[in-house]
């Protein structure tokens, strides 16, 4: 089916020149990053070890996870809302993983050396089940979403023996972003991020930026296709996101009261200086004061009936939640934990434009996977929908 990736109108092909020339340039500014050093072309430093690009993993995983939201209740529970967009999921899944994979890979001084990690492995460390894991998710969705979406090509159901591997994917799932909060919670010296809560807020957040990034998708696939993932899908997409949202709020609540109300300074601190800033030191503030305001955009939106209503409305809202949470877990999160330091200073870090055009170029790769895949499985879908069973419905 690869040669349906080869046809397409103008428009489409400039897309993808976009986003090759934004990998070009992202892979000199790779380059340049890896030869002069980190502490000249990022926001890093001695204080602040981890920045954008751990961000970067840190949020497309939970995008990548969330795509056992519409994968669960279609093959779980015969739920056939889903059914058009469970390979759209699938597959926004697989580009999501390989964004947060080289996220990391940009940063590491030896990038040679990431095959050590497999080559000799120690089982004791988190960054070596985060690497198993999300190796393991980008492959079974990859196989699954391909081999429904050929069975889907042939007018026919898909093979029995895929189902397993469909259950796999669907159980694997809260795994990649479980295993990755587990690189934060289990550090001792960063107060900030050691909570219980940590891998559930991380999933409650990935709940709604995922859903909220399948809305925008869908949106762009029916104005640029014939393709129609369905106006049901949509509405449920907006629900679980609302949900989620309202859930990863009240877990800021529960860190907010769990600092304020023991006094504890080692956990409170981060915050204050989220919020307020600390010392003199508020770069993050207004950051922060968007992030909270896009949030409670797209919820009030998402929430009010009259609102809602409008598929106008739905995108809105749902960009509003995906870049929050996008602002929130893809920078401050990450920079926060490391403010103040182990003597008590507040190192500040930025988005350097050298780390932020590696970054885009990251992005870019995963975006060209993506559209990739969904030009393919456009074309298949655009002749015919099936059902779970494989019954032919002809989209007019």
């Amino acid at each position: 089916m690869l040669d349906l990736a080869l046809k397409g109108r103008p428009r489409y092909w400039i897309w993808v020149s976009f986003l090759i020339t934004m990998i070009l340039i992202g892979f000199i500014c790779w380059m340049r990053e890896h030869h002069i050093g980190a502490a000249f072309t990022t926001g890093l430093s001695r204080d602040v070890t981890w920045g954008f690009h751990v961000g970067q993993l840190t949020f497309f995983v939970g995008v990548a996870a969330s795509a056992v939201l519409v994968v669960l209740p279609y093959y779980f529970h015969n739920y056939k809302v889903f059914g058009r967009i469970a390979v759209i999921g699938e597959f926004l899944a697989v580009g999501c993983v390989l964004i947060a994979m080289l996220s990391v890979f940009v940063i590491m001084g030896q990038p040679s050396r990431v095959w050590n990690v497999l080559l000799h492995p120690t089982p004791h460390s988190i960054i070596f089940w985060d690497m198993v894991v999300l190796i393991t998710y980008l492959s079974l969705n990859l196989l699954c979403g391909w081999t429904v979406l050929h069975a889907e090509k042939k007018s026919a159901p898909p093979p029995k023996w895929i189902k397993p591997f469909i259950y796999w994917a669907i159980l694997w799932a809260p795994s990649i972003h479980t295993v990755t909060a587990f690189l934060y919670a289990g550090l001792p010296g960063r107060p900030h991020w050691m909570t219980a809560l940590q891998a559930a807020h991380f999933l409650a957040t990935a709940f709604a930026a995922g859903p909220s990034l399948l809305i925008i998708l869908s949106m762009i696939i029916r104005k640029v296709s014939k393709f129609d993932p369905g106006q049901q899908a949509i509405n449920k997409l907006a629900e679980i996101a609302t949900y989620a949202l309202i859930i990863h709020l009240f877990f800021i609540g529960l860190e907010f009261f769990a600092a304020f109300y023991s006094q504890i300074p080692d956990h409170m601190k981060p915050l204050i200086y989220l919020y307020q800033g600390l010392e003199g030191h508020n770069r993050l503030v207004p950051w922060m004061a968007v992030s909270t305001l896009l949030a409670f955009i797209g919820l009030i939106i998402f929430i009010f009936p009259p609102l809602r209503k409008w598929n106008v409305t739905k995108v809105i809202a749902a960009a509003c939640v995906f870049f929050s949470i996008w602002m929130d877990k893809g920078f401050a999160f990450v920079v926060s934990g490391f403010i103040p330091n182990p003597f008590d200073r507040v190192t500040e870090a930025w988005i350097a434009l050298n780390e932020f055009l590696v970054a885009a170029g990251v992005w870019s790769v995963g975006a060209l996977v993506i559209t990739v895949l969904y030009k393919i499985a456009i074309t298949v879908k655009e002749k015919a929908v099936f059902d779970k069973y494989g019954q032919k419905q002809v989209i007019e």
